[in-house]
């Protein structure tokens, strides 16, 4: 079974909308607004790309990334991985050519059957709604946070407002950095 992992730039306040500067977002870019760059605090987003085998996003992040990562070197170990979008409206004619292969998924169900593949960890980037979804259904194993000292109000939240029991977390990496942002990997417990 593959291990899906989740991984975001989130607000203290858990709000994960246009940390790098999308549109539409009042606070949009909020990760580099304030916030000294370290490195350092973003050495694990290189360790993702390294060990991902695959990345799996909902449509709208698709639509930012497609466009853009392609063609960036911070992200070119993605490019030859094997790409998910799930999407109930995306057609074959909305893919890029540019990016490898990509696969459209039309429901959690084919999530779940692409995590009984063989293959290594699936790696979801931005996709606020899916990962509220696919948290619910049960389907993430584990969460990368990169967590900002900042709290901004409204906005896309990583985290489900379904009335649900309890999901136990278990910190198995965590580290602090001199700008305020705290890095937390968590497994889930089942």
């Amino acid at each position: 079974m593959r291990t899906l992992i989740s991984t975001a730039f989130i607000s203290l306040d858990g709000v994960v909308e246009a940390p790098g500067g999308e549109p539409g977002y009042r606070n949009s870019g909020w990760t580099f607004k304030d916030i000294e760059f370290l490195p350092e605090a973003f050495d694990i987003k290189g360790r993702e790309q390294r060990e991902a085998a695959a990345m799996l996003m909902g449509r709208t992040s698709y639509e930012a990334f497609s466009p853009v990562w392609p063609d960036m070197a911070d992200f070119a170990d993605y490019k030859v991985i094997p790409k998910y979008v799930v999407s109930t409206t995306l057609t074959e004619d909305d893919l890029v050519t540019d990016w490898g292969e990509t696969t459209i998924l039309r429901s959690l169900d084919e999530v779940a059957a692409l995590k009984e593949t063989d293959g290594g960890p699936i790696i979801v980037h931005g996709s606020a709604a899916l990962n509220r979804s696919l948290s619910d259904a049960g389907l993430i194993d584990r969460y990368h946070l990169l967590v900002f000292p900042l709290l901004l109000g409204a906005g896309k939240r990583l985290f489900s407002a379904t009335d649900k029991d309890t999901q136990k977390l278990k910190l198995v990496e965590h580290a602090a950095y001199a700008n305020g942002v705290q890095k937390n990997v968590f497994d889930v417990v089942r």
